[in-house]
C-alpha cells in the first residue's frame, strides 16, 4: 500500500472509532508546576497595623527575606548560604529581633515554649476550631511527622504565623519549606505559605499520613523595639517687643 493510502486508511479508522465510541476523553489537567518563592508586603496583611511594635518588626523583617530568592537548604541558618531550612529561618529572624536564647532546631523550639507554659495545643483538624482562637500574628507554629526522625520530642517543623491576607481572607505563614503551597502552587525555599488545616472530618490522605499540626505559641521574650520619637513641631520665633513710645 502506498504511503498516502495508508494515511487515508488510518484517518478513516480513527473517524470510525470516534463515531462508534464517542470522542476520546480529554487528558487530565497537569498538576500545577512548582513556583518560585512567594512574597507579601506588610500592608497586604489585615491585622498588621494593629500588632505591637515588636510583632510588626518581626513580620516586616520576615517578609523582607521572602524577596531574596532563598532556597531550602538543610542545615543552614544564614541567608548568605543561599538558603535556609525551616528552623534555621525562624532562628535567623528571631535573633535579628534581639530575642535571647533562640533554639536552632524545631524540637528545641517546642521545648523552649513548653517550658514557659506558652504552648497552645491543637487536636482539631477544623480550621474554625476554638483551639485556634488565641492564634496571633507572630506566633510560632509546630508540626510533627513531616519527615522521619529519631528525636524526642519528635517535632519536625516550625514556622511563623503572619495573619490573614487582605486579598483572599486566607491565613498565611512564613518560613522555609520544600513544597508547601501558596496561591495554588508548591513553593520551595524561604517564602510565604498558606496556613491550612484539612477540615473535619479530615480526608483519608491526612488520617493515613504522619504529618500533623499540633499547636502554636507566642515568641518568648520578644523585646519591644523603640520607635523613633516624633519630630518636635516647629515654633514661630518670639515676637519682637513693640518699640517704646517717646516720653
Amino acid at each position: 500500500m502506498k504511503p498516502f493510502a495508508r494515511l487515508a486508511l488510518a484517518g478513516f479508522l480513527a473517524l470510525r472509532l470516534v463515531s462508534v465510541h464517542g470522542a476520546p476523553a480529554p487528558a487530565p489537567p497537569a498538576p500545577p508546576a512548582a513556583a518560585k518563592q512567594a512574597s507579601l508586603r506588610p500592608a497586604d496583611l489585615a491585622e498588621f497595623d494593629a500588632q505591637p511594635a515588636p510583632v510588626r518588626a518581626l513580620i516586616a523583617d520576615a517578609l523582607a527575606l521572602t524577596g531574596q530568592g532563598l532556597s531550602y537548604k538543610y542545615g543552614s541558618a544564614d541567608p548568605k548560604n543561599g538558603g535556609m531550612d525551616c528552623s534555621g529561618t525562624v532562628n535567623y529572624v528571631l535573633l535579628g529581633q534581639g530575642v535571647a536564647g533562640v533554639p536552632r532546631d524545631a524540637s528545641d523550639f517546642y521545648v523552649w515554649v513548653r517550658k514557659r507554659g506558652l504552648f497552645q495545643a491543637v487536636n482539631s483538624t477544623d480550621p474554625q476550631s476554638f483551639e485556634l482562637a488565641a492564634l496571633k500574628p507572630g506566633d510560632l507554629l509546630f508540626w510533627t511527622g513531616t519527615y522521619s526522625i529519631e528525636r524526642d520530642p519528635p517535632i519536625t517543623h516550625v514556622m511563623i504565623y503572619l495573619g490573614t491576607e487582605k486579598k483572599t481572607g486566607k491565613r498565611v505563614m512564613f518560613g522555609a519549606s520544600e513544597g508547601r503551597r501558596y496561591d495554588g502552587a508548591s513553593r520551595y525555599g524561604v517564602s510565604v505559605f498558606d496556613f491550612t488545616l484539612p477540615g473535619f472530618p479530615p480526608p483519608k490522605s491526612y488520617t493515613s499520613g504522619t504529618a500533623r499540626f499540633i499547636g502554636y505559641a507566642p515568641v518568648p521574650g520578644l523585646p519591644a523595639k523603640p520607635e523613633p520619637a516624633p519630630a518636635a513641631p516647629e515654633t514661630a520665633p518670639p515676637a519682637s517687643p513693640p518699640p517704646l513710645s517717646p516720653s
